[in-house]
Protein backbone atom coordinates (compact mmCIF):
# COMPACT_ATOMS: atom_id res chain seq x y z
CA UNK A 1 0.00 0.00 0.00
CA UNK A 2 1.07 3.12 -1.27
CA UNK A 3 1.70 5.74 1.67
CA UNK A 4 1.59 9.44 1.80
CA UNK A 5 2.92 11.17 4.97
CA UNK A 6 2.70 14.77 5.47
CA UNK A 7 2.79 16.82 8.59
CA UNK A 8 0.01 19.33 8.33
CA UNK A 9 -0.09 22.93 5.88
CA UNK A 10 1.05 26.18 7.98
CA UNK A 11 -1.66 28.31 9.34
CA UNK A 12 0.43 31.27 8.67
CA UNK A 13 -1.60 32.76 5.89
CA UNK A 14 -5.42 31.72 5.41
CA UNK A 15 -6.15 28.59 4.27
CA UNK A 16 -8.06 28.16 1.20
CA UNK A 17 -11.84 26.03 2.21
CA UNK A 18 -11.31 22.72 1.55
CA UNK A 19 -7.94 22.74 -0.43
CA UNK A 20 -6.70 19.33 -2.62
CA UNK A 21 -4.81 16.93 -0.71
CA UNK A 22 -2.11 17.40 -3.01
CA UNK A 23 -0.24 14.41 -1.87
CA UNK A 24 2.22 12.57 -4.47
CA UNK A 25 0.52 9.32 -5.55
CA UNK A 26 0.91 5.94 -7.11
CA UNK A 27 -0.38 4.95 -10.54
CA UNK A 28 -4.46 4.19 -11.13
CA UNK A 29 -3.00 0.05 -11.46
CA UNK A 30 -1.48 0.28 -8.00
CA UNK A 31 -4.31 2.76 -6.01
CA UNK A 32 -6.85 -0.25 -7.15
CA UNK A 33 -5.09 -3.15 -6.62
CA UNK A 34 -2.98 -2.55 -3.41
CA UNK A 35 -4.50 0.54 -2.19
CA UNK A 36 -3.06 4.13 -1.42
CA UNK A 37 -3.22 5.93 2.24
CA UNK A 38 -3.49 9.68 2.68
CA UNK A 39 -2.70 11.43 6.52
CA UNK A 40 -1.93 13.63 8.19
CA UNK A 41 -0.76 14.26 11.61
CA UNK A 42 0.75 16.50 14.09
CA UNK A 43 4.81 16.08 15.55
CA UNK A 44 3.39 15.20 18.91
CA UNK A 45 0.69 12.23 17.34
CA UNK A 46 3.41 10.11 16.15
CA UNK A 47 5.43 10.16 19.81
CA UNK A 48 3.02 8.81 21.89
CA UNK A 49 1.21 6.94 19.52
CA UNK A 50 4.04 5.02 18.77
CA UNK A 51 5.51 2.54 16.03
CA UNK A 52 2.70 0.70 13.79
CA UNK A 53 0.21 2.90 14.61
CA UNK A 54 -0.79 3.34 10.98
CA UNK A 55 -1.44 -0.27 10.71
CA UNK A 56 -3.46 -0.71 14.01
CA UNK A 57 -5.66 2.58 13.73
CA UNK A 58 -8.94 0.89 12.24
CA UNK A 59 -8.60 -2.16 14.02
CA UNK A 60 -7.37 -1.01 17.80
CA UNK A 61 -10.20 -1.53 20.93
CA UNK A 62 -11.29 2.00 22.28
CA UNK A 63 -14.44 1.68 24.46
CA UNK A 64 -13.83 4.88 26.96
CA UNK A 65 -17.09 6.76 25.82
CA UNK A 66 -17.61 4.35 22.82
CA UNK A 67 -20.35 5.20 20.81
CA UNK A 68 -21.43 3.43 17.79
CA UNK A 69 -23.78 4.28 14.70
CA UNK A 70 -23.84 3.58 11.18
CA UNK A 71 -21.03 2.31 10.23
CA UNK A 72 -18.95 4.72 12.11
CA UNK A 73 -17.75 4.54 15.62
CA UNK A 74 -16.33 7.83 18.23
CA UNK A 75 -14.34 6.92 21.74
CA UNK A 76 -12.18 8.78 23.74
CA UNK A 77 -8.75 7.39 23.51
CA UNK A 78 -5.92 8.45 25.50
CA UNK A 79 -1.94 7.62 24.40
CA UNK A 80 0.81 7.83 26.49
CA UNK A 81 4.93 8.07 26.37
CA UNK A 82 6.75 7.87 29.37
CA UNK A 83 5.51 11.53 30.61
CA UNK A 84 3.81 12.55 27.63
CA UNK A 85 0.13 12.20 27.63
CA UNK A 86 -2.10 12.50 24.69
CA UNK A 87 -6.13 12.59 25.04
CA UNK A 88 -8.31 12.46 21.69
CA UNK A 89 -11.55 11.76 20.44
CA UNK A 90 -10.92 8.96 18.00
CA UNK A 91 -14.24 9.05 15.18
CA UNK A 92 -13.22 6.35 12.69
CA UNK A 93 -15.73 5.63 9.39
CA UNK A 94 -15.59 1.85 8.25
CA UNK A 95 -18.03 1.94 5.81
CA UNK A 96 -18.17 4.65 3.22
CA UNK A 97 -20.18 4.91 0.02
CA UNK A 98 -18.72 2.73 -3.24
CA UNK A 99 -19.15 5.56 -5.13
CA UNK A 100 -16.70 7.87 -2.68
CA UNK A 101 -14.11 5.06 -2.99
CA UNK A 102 -14.17 5.14 -6.76
CA UNK A 103 -13.55 8.68 -6.89
CA UNK A 104 -11.24 8.79 -4.28
CA UNK A 105 -9.14 5.59 -6.29
CA UNK A 106 -9.83 7.84 -9.68
CA UNK A 107 -8.85 11.03 -8.64
CA UNK A 108 -6.80 11.05 -5.50
CA UNK A 109 -5.94 14.35 -5.34
CA UNK A 110 -9.09 15.20 -3.37
CA UNK A 111 -9.73 14.33 0.28
CA UNK A 112 -13.35 12.13 -0.09
CA UNK A 113 -13.58 11.14 3.38
CA UNK A 114 -14.85 12.86 6.10
CA UNK A 115 -12.12 12.03 8.02
CA UNK A 116 -9.58 13.88 6.13
CA UNK A 117 -12.70 16.97 5.19
CA UNK A 118 -12.87 17.49 8.84
CA UNK A 119 -9.10 17.50 9.41
CA UNK A 120 -9.62 20.47 5.87
CA UNK A 121 -12.33 22.37 7.88
CA UNK A 122 -10.33 22.19 10.99
CA UNK A 123 -7.41 23.86 9.91
CA UNK A 124 -9.57 26.17 7.50
CA UNK A 125 -11.33 27.35 10.74
CA UNK A 126 -8.20 27.73 12.70
CA UNK A 127 -6.55 29.51 10.06
CA UNK A 128 -9.74 32.37 9.86
CA UNK A 129 -9.17 32.73 13.84
CA UNK A 130 -11.88 30.70 14.82
CA UNK A 131 -11.65 28.31 18.10
CA UNK A 132 -12.06 24.77 17.09
CA UNK A 133 -10.44 21.76 18.65
CA UNK A 134 -7.26 20.86 17.20
CA UNK A 135 -6.69 17.50 14.94
CA UNK A 136 -3.83 15.48 16.24
CA UNK A 137 -4.39 13.23 13.82
CA UNK A 138 -6.49 12.26 10.06
CA UNK A 139 -6.46 9.25 7.54
CA UNK A 140 -8.14 8.39 4.43
CA UNK A 141 -7.49 4.72 3.46
CA UNK A 142 -8.47 4.10 -0.31
CA UNK A 143 -8.77 0.38 -1.27
CA UNK A 144 -8.06 -2.15 -2.75
CA UNK A 145 -10.79 -2.37 -5.33
CA UNK A 146 -12.75 1.05 -4.24
CA UNK A 147 -12.95 0.30 -0.46
CA UNK A 148 -12.84 3.37 1.35
CA UNK A 149 -12.18 4.32 5.25
CA UNK A 150 -11.09 6.94 7.17
CA UNK A 151 -10.37 8.26 10.62
CA UNK A 152 -9.67 11.37 12.52
CA UNK A 153 -8.37 12.35 16.19
CA UNK A 154 -8.75 15.73 17.83
CA UNK A 155 -7.90 16.55 21.29
CA UNK A 156 -9.91 15.95 23.96
CA UNK A 157 -12.05 19.60 25.57
CA UNK A 158 -10.38 18.87 29.34
CA UNK A 159 -12.60 20.84 31.99
CA UNK A 160 -15.15 21.96 29.51
CA UNK A 161 -18.66 21.42 28.90
CA UNK A 162 -21.41 22.15 26.03
CA UNK A 163 -23.57 24.63 26.41
CA UNK A 164 -26.65 22.73 27.00
CA UNK A 165 -25.82 21.57 30.04
CA UNK A 166 -22.83 24.63 31.00
CA UNK A 167 -25.30 27.55 30.64
CA UNK A 168 -27.50 25.95 33.25
CA UNK A 169 -25.28 25.19 35.58
CA UNK A 170 -23.93 28.78 35.83
CA UNK A 171 -27.55 30.04 35.71
CA UNK A 172 -27.70 27.90 38.69
CA UNK A 173 -24.69 29.03 40.14
CA UNK A 174 -24.46 32.71 39.67
CA UNK A 175 -26.63 35.30 41.11
CA UNK A 176 -29.39 36.87 38.90
CA UNK A 177 -27.23 40.25 38.20
CA UNK A 178 -24.13 38.50 37.51
CA UNK A 179 -25.80 35.36 35.45
CA UNK A 180 -27.52 38.36 33.64
CA UNK A 181 -23.68 39.68 32.54
CA UNK A 182 -22.18 36.18 31.99
CA UNK A 183 -25.65 35.73 29.18
CA UNK A 184 -25.00 38.90 27.59
CA UNK A 185 -20.56 38.44 27.01
CA UNK A 186 -21.00 34.86 25.90
CA UNK A 187 -24.71 36.02 23.78
CA UNK A 188 -21.98 37.96 21.86
CA UNK A 189 -19.30 35.47 21.29
CA UNK A 190 -22.05 33.06 19.98
CA UNK A 191 -22.92 35.67 17.52
CA UNK A 192 -20.04 36.60 16.58
CA UNK A 193 -18.60 33.37 15.63
CA UNK A 194 -22.04 32.29 13.65
CA UNK A 195 -21.57 36.02 11.75
CA UNK A 196 -17.33 34.58 11.11
CA UNK A 197 -19.05 31.58 9.11
CA UNK A 198 -21.96 32.69 7.61
CA UNK A 199 -20.30 35.66 5.92
CA UNK A 200 -17.60 33.16 4.22
CA UNK A 201 -20.69 31.90 2.88
CA UNK A 202 -19.86 28.56 5.14
CA UNK A 203 -22.15 26.69 7.30
CA UNK A 204 -21.58 24.40 10.01
CA UNK A 205 -25.47 22.24 9.38
CA UNK A 206 -24.98 20.98 12.75
CA UNK A 207 -25.38 23.81 14.66
CA UNK A 208 -26.53 23.20 17.91
CA UNK A 209 -26.36 24.50 21.69
CA UNK A 210 -24.21 21.15 22.36
CA UNK A 211 -21.76 21.42 19.97
CA UNK A 212 -20.52 25.09 21.61
CA UNK A 213 -18.10 24.30 24.39
CA UNK A 214 -17.06 26.32 27.47
CA UNK A 215 -14.77 25.28 30.21
CA UNK A 216 -16.34 24.49 33.49
CA UNK A 217 -14.59 26.90 35.30
CA UNK A 218 -16.16 29.94 33.01
CA UNK A 219 -19.71 28.72 34.64
CA UNK A 220 -18.81 30.60 38.16
CA UNK A 221 -17.85 33.45 36.83
CA UNK A 222 -18.18 36.47 34.74
CA UNK A 223 -14.43 36.39 32.32
CA UNK A 224 -12.85 39.74 31.55
CA UNK A 225 -13.76 38.64 27.40
CA UNK A 226 -15.68 36.08 26.02
CA UNK A 227 -13.43 36.23 22.36
CA UNK A 228 -12.62 32.98 21.24
CA UNK A 229 -13.97 31.03 24.95
CA UNK A 230 -16.94 29.48 23.24
CA UNK A 231 -15.16 26.43 20.74
CA UNK A 232 -17.06 25.53 17.98
CA UNK A 233 -16.84 20.79 17.39
CA UNK A 234 -18.25 18.86 14.67
CA UNK A 235 -17.02 19.99 11.64
CA UNK A 236 -17.40 17.05 9.31
CA UNK A 237 -19.84 18.30 7.78
CA UNK A 238 -19.17 21.93 7.18
CA UNK A 239 -19.34 22.98 3.89
CA UNK A 240 -18.92 26.51 1.37
CA UNK A 241 -22.58 27.35 -0.23
CA UNK A 242 -22.41 30.98 -2.26
CA UNK A 243 -25.75 30.43 -4.43
CA UNK A 244 -28.27 28.75 -1.74
CA UNK A 245 -26.48 30.37 1.20
CA UNK A 246 -29.85 31.59 2.27
CA UNK A 247 -31.54 28.46 2.70
CA UNK A 248 -28.25 27.18 4.78
CA UNK A 249 -28.36 30.23 6.54
CA UNK A 250 -31.96 29.18 7.73
CA UNK A 251 -31.13 25.63 8.36
CA UNK A 252 -28.42 26.91 11.03
CA UNK A 253 -30.12 29.49 12.72
CA UNK A 254 -33.03 27.31 13.20
CA UNK A 255 -31.75 24.48 15.02
CA UNK A 256 -29.33 27.21 17.03
CA UNK A 257 -32.57 28.59 18.48
CA UNK A 258 -34.41 25.24 19.05
CA UNK A 259 -31.51 23.89 20.94
CA UNK A 260 -31.03 26.99 23.31
CA UNK A 261 -34.36 26.10 25.11
CA UNK A 262 -32.22 25.55 28.41
CA UNK A 263 -32.66 26.68 31.87
CA UNK A 264 -31.54 30.43 31.80
CA UNK A 265 -32.07 31.28 28.22
CA UNK A 266 -35.00 33.33 27.60
CA UNK A 267 -36.78 34.67 24.43
CA UNK A 268 -34.78 37.88 25.00
CA UNK A 269 -31.56 36.54 24.94
CA UNK A 270 -32.31 35.08 21.25
CA UNK A 271 -33.89 38.58 20.15
CA UNK A 272 -30.28 39.90 21.64
CA UNK A 273 -28.71 36.89 19.59
CA UNK A 274 -30.33 38.22 16.08
CA UNK A 275 -28.93 41.99 16.52
CA UNK A 276 -25.87 40.94 17.39
CA UNK A 277 -25.60 38.62 14.67
CA UNK A 278 -26.75 41.25 11.86
CA UNK A 279 -23.81 43.15 13.34
CA UNK A 280 -20.62 43.59 11.94
CA UNK A 281 -21.23 42.16 8.47
CA UNK A 282 -18.91 43.54 5.83
CA UNK A 283 -21.48 43.37 3.01
CA UNK A 284 -25.49 43.91 3.25
CA UNK A 285 -26.22 42.18 6.25
CA UNK A 286 -29.29 39.59 6.73
CA UNK A 287 -32.54 41.58 6.34
CA UNK A 288 -35.51 41.07 9.07
CA UNK A 289 -37.09 39.02 6.18
CA UNK A 290 -34.95 35.82 7.49
CA UNK A 291 -36.74 35.92 10.42
CA UNK A 292 -40.01 34.47 10.01
CA UNK A 293 -37.79 31.71 7.45
CA UNK A 294 -36.06 30.97 10.74
CA UNK A 295 -39.07 30.88 13.29
CA UNK A 296 -40.74 28.73 10.44
CA UNK A 297 -37.87 25.57 10.31
CA UNK A 298 -37.75 26.15 14.23
CA UNK A 299 -41.23 25.49 14.58
CA UNK A 300 -40.99 22.50 12.05
CA UNK A 301 -37.82 21.05 14.57
CA UNK A 302 -39.89 21.25 17.55
CA UNK A 303 -43.36 19.86 16.03
CA UNK A 304 -41.07 17.00 14.75
CA UNK A 305 -39.26 16.25 18.11
CA UNK A 306 -42.56 16.30 20.01
CA UNK A 307 -43.95 13.64 17.43
CA UNK A 308 -40.65 11.32 18.11
CA UNK A 309 -41.33 11.70 21.81
CA UNK A 310 -45.35 10.96 21.59
CA UNK A 311 -44.36 7.66 19.49
CA UNK A 312 -41.56 6.83 21.87
CA UNK A 313 -44.19 7.34 24.75
CA UNK A 314 -47.00 4.99 23.02
CA UNK A 315 -44.19 2.59 22.14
Amino acid sequence: MNDSLHEPVSHASPARFLPSVGDPVSSFWRRLVHGTRLIRKQPDWERVAGEGWLEQIMTASVTDRLHVKQGRAIARWTLANGSERLVTFLKRHYRLPCRHGLLATLFPGRAWSPGLQEWQHLCWATAQGLSVPRPVAAGQIVGPWFRLQSFIAVEELAGMLPLHQAVPLAFARLDAPTFLRWKRGLTAELARLTRELHRRKVFHKDLYFCHFYIAEELTRRVPERWHNRAVLIDLHRLARHSITAVGWQVKDLAPFLYSSDVPGVTARDRVRFWKLYRTGWPGSRPGDWLRPLIRLKWWLYRRHSRRRRSVSASG
